[in-house]
């Protein structure tokens, strides 16, 4: 292995791997690792050297934890990407370099199962399961992490030396902590993550078929759209009065719509349109639950809308789910997502905020996502997993996208004050109470550790993990003692 610096012909093409162009790095040089030997070096060469370090999985970090200018030393795992079935361990190995997409693939060619990850195909698995981890199956079979066996970490000791450890959430592992810090506790805490180990509980792994949950045979999409000029606000009110009352009445493990996902974008009005998206893993029921879900949210409305549904094989939908969300040029993204869990459907002051925000005449790019959550996610108790946020009903985030640099400050204004306002009862940001439930470490946002944007007098910590901060910075103090691996949110010591 060998360090790849700005001479390098490769240098250019890995400072670029990065989803959102908002940020841009200087680091000194490149690792690419392709065994964990191989991190366990280069993890020791630059502690040794005493340079700032890093490492990148997929690139999708939406934070400029890694493209940040302090960083000189980028471990890039994109080349260890190796799936396999350990029946030693009776689980499903992928390295961490592996991206969501390489891992549906192996596992169903290989076994027919399923691990219920995340929606774009490219996200690294290496910091996606590290953060929970949620997709279009989480309701049926909640979050990636839900399904973690065991992890291998290079971390570094108090002496400053660096070694691989391998923690299972065997209840006689004396290292189970760390392997719970990996369910939830967010990407560039405690070290680098090399391999995953993939088993369901309630499963012996035995027989790798039933190891992970069986595949779904077929996926049925569904995609509904409305012309924006037909909506005044009480109209706009309905509709997302609609889509949280049916959240709520569908998000516990129980229900019998948990194998349907749906989407709501309240785009800005300067878009055009309003639309729904959603999966169903049903078969020869999924039409029954499609229009169940229609019935409560749509057709109440009394406006007509395009419906356009299509029944995919699993693999075909996984490797390109709705291709119209990740178009080309997705990648070269700059943006701003601010992200919130709610425990209750939003206000009638929140949803006049919304229209307020959408509505208008300004030339932004962007609107408010609303992503049905719970089912299986709220089967676990919060304190089983990192990740606390097991009662929600709702993923919600405000969001904003720019090409041209003149337009940034214009849309981050936009986008932070959008978001201040819809969470303005509980100041600025969704305090975990009775009607939210925080925030989601996958999805970080800096503003949230900014007294400007966070007035609420709760820390950031408390957004993300609830009580089991405490519980992770016990993880973090005795894996990195030294805070080798640090970032803007990163766990404390």
């Amino acid at each position: 292995m060998e360090k790849i610096n700005s001479n390098d012909i490769r240098f250019t093409d890995l400072a670029e791997r990065r989803f959102n162009k908002r940020f841009t790095g200087k680091p000194e040089y490149f690792y690419v690792p392709e065994s964990t030997q191989d991190v366990v070096a280069a993890v020791q060469e630059a502690v040794t050297a005493k340079k700032r370090i890093v490492v990148r999985s997929g690139g999708y970090c939406l934070e400029g934890f890694v493209s940040d200018p302090s960083v000189q030393v980028i471990i890039d795992m994109s080349l260890m990407k190796s799936i396999s079935y350990d029946a030693e361990k009776s689980a499903f190995k992928v390295e961490a370099g592996a991206t969501v997409g390489e891992t549906y693939r192996r596992l169903f060619l290989g076994w027919g199962v399923v691990l219920p990850a995340g929606e774009h195909p490219n996200i690294g698995i290496g910091g996606h399961v590290l953060g929970g981890a949620f997709g279009f199956l989480c309701r049926e079979y909640g979050l990636a992490a839900d399904h973690l066996y065991a992890t291998e970490l290079v971390a570094v000791d108090a002496s400053g030396k660096a070694r691989s450890i391998i923690a299972t959430r065997e209840e006689s592992d004396p290292n189970r902590e760390l392997w719970w810090a990996h369910t939830g506790g967010g990407g560039g805490n405690f070290g680098i993550v090399t391999r995953y180990w993939l088993r369901s509980l309630g499963s012996d792994g035995s027989d790798p078929a039933t190891a992970l949950p069986k595949a779904p045979t077929t996926i049925t999409t569904f995609r509904v759209s409305w012309d924006w000029n037909n909506f005044d606000e009480i109209l706009f009110s309905r509709l997302v009065q609609h889509f949280g009352t049916w959240a709520q009445k569908n998000s516990g493990p129980e229900s019998a719509s948990k194998q349907l996902f749906s989407l709501l974008f309240l785009n800005h009005r300067n878009m055009g349109k309003l639309e729904m998206k959603g999966v169903c893993t049903a078969g020869p029921t999924a039409m029954k639950l499609i229009d169940e879900h229609l019935a409560s949210v749509a057709d109440p409305l009394g406006l007509s809308y395009t419906k356009q549904v299509e029944e995919t094989a699993w693999l075909q939908f996984a490797l390109n789910p709705f291709p119209e969300l990740f178009q080309p040029g997705y990648d070269k993204a700059k943006a701003k997502i601010k992200d919130a869990f709610l425990r209750r459907p939003f206000s009638n002051d929140q949803i006049a905020t919304i229209y307020k925000y959408l509505a208008n005449n300004e030339p932004v790019g962007g609107g408010l996502g609303m992503a049905t959550y719970g089912g299986q996610v709220n089967a676990v108790m919060p304190g089983a997993t990192a990740s606390a946020q097991r009662d929600c009903i709702l993923d919600i985030a405000c969001n904003t996208g720019w090409a041209d640099p003149v337009g940034e400050a214009a849309s981050l204004n936009w986008v932070r004050n959008f978001y201040k306002d819809l969470f303005a009862a509980s100041g600025g940001v969704p305090v975990p109470n009775e009607r939210n439930g925080g925030c989601m470490i996958n999805h970080p946002d800096t503003d949230l550790a900014d007294p400007q944007w966070n007035n609420s007098g709760i820390p950031w910590q408390t957004l993300y993990y609830q009580d089991n901060y405490l519980r992770l910075q016990q993880v973090k103090q005795k894996w990195d003692p030294k805070n080798v691996f640090h970032h803007a949110l990163s766990i404390g010591l």
